[in-house]
């Protein structure tokens, strides 16, 4: 149950600051956060990440799905039930289905925050979730799911 609400609230969060975005600032509009480090800077991205296949919504939407569904069983089904494979699993869900709404609401990704001291792709919450789940995820699988697996009794 706490995975759920904590799905919900990741994607509450990531629509929470793309609203606010996208009614204060026009497309193409920037305003500062961090004034020389990172800015809102509303734009619309058809792609994925590093806006890779541009313009093929669908497809991504799809794909996302996809991978959202499996994503999902792996939570109900508890296949990785150490806590810090289910929380960053609960992280790239809640990120994951705050980008497919967005593709299936809207038709593209609304991203906002382009940082201003190097040259990186604008981003949104949501992508933030999903990197930063998916990077705790692999340091899990990486370095404690064996110790996680022979510790567990054999059924």
């Amino acid at each position: 149950m706490l995975y759920i609400l904590a799905i919900v609230l990741c994607v509450a969060a990531d629509q929470a600051v793309k609203l606010y975005v996208t009614a204060h600032l026009a497309l193409y509009e920037s305003a500062p956060l961090l004034p020389g480090v990172v800015e809102l800077f509303y734009i619309r991205n058809t792609g994925g990440g590093f806006s890779i296949l541009t313009g093929h919504t669908w497809l991504l939407t799809g794909l996302t799905s996809v991978l959202m569904a499996g994503i999902a069983a792996l939570l109900v089904r508890k296949v990785f039930p150490h806590p810090l494979a289910m929380w960053t699993l609960t992280l790239v869900l809640g990120g994951g289905l705050g980008n497919l709404l967005d593709r299936v609401r809207l038709g593209y990704v609304v991203d906002m925050f382009n940082f201003q001291f190097m040259s990186y792709p604008v981003f949104n919450v949501a992508d933030m979730l999903v990197v930063c789940g998916t990077v705790g995820f692999a340091a899990y699988y990486l370095l404690l799911h064996d110790k996680a697996v022979k510790t567990e009794p054999e059924k």
